[in-house]
């Protein structure tokens, strides 16, 4: 009987090592290596704007800051998505463009659909400085999430 239970066990550490099954090595923390966040290997963290509420754009705008404070300027890369109702807050006049312009100054990116934009008949000359203009939100998430972004959504 002990000798099955090594053989099974031997047999699944295998597998494990091989890769056959990436979720089972995964939730066992098998073959995983942990890299510190760091200036070569920044943590990339996508987040999204998609609603006009006053307090709930601060509250982004504050995970925004919480996350880049947590890790340092040099330890990770911020991006934020603003498409939807969130879209105005990227326009100039906007009741919190300085803080939006303060994201862009400590080196955010801050992401703008152009659908939304084309919908409420706006154009990047009504964006806010430093704000970069991308065809859609949701696909400009996925594609990070795709380039291994953590994406996070407040």
């Amino acid at each position: 009987m002990r000798r099955f239970i090594v053989t099974i066990v031997a047999t699944l550490a295998a597998v494990l090592s091989l890769g056959v099954c990436p979720a089972l090595a995964q939730a066992t923390g098998a073959g995983a290596s942990y890299v510190p966040p760091s200036f070569d290997h920044p943590r990339k963290v996508v987040l999204s704007l998609s609603e006009n509420e006053p307090a709930r754009v601060n509250e982004v705008i504050g995970n925004v800051g919480n996350v880049q404070r947590y890790y340092g300027a040099d330890d990770v890369k911020i991006a934020l998505v603003v498409y939807g109702p969130g879209i105005h807050s990227v326009l100039k006049g906007s009741p919190v463009a300085e803080r939006i312009e303060g994201l862009v100054a400590i080196g955010v990116e801050v992401l703008a659909c152009k659908n939304t934009l084309d919908t409420i008949h706006k154009t990047a000359a009504d964006l806010l400085p430093g704000v970069t203009l991308v065809p859609s939100g949701i696909p400009a998430i996925i594609e990070r999430e795709a380039q291994g972004w953590y994406y996070v959504r407040p």
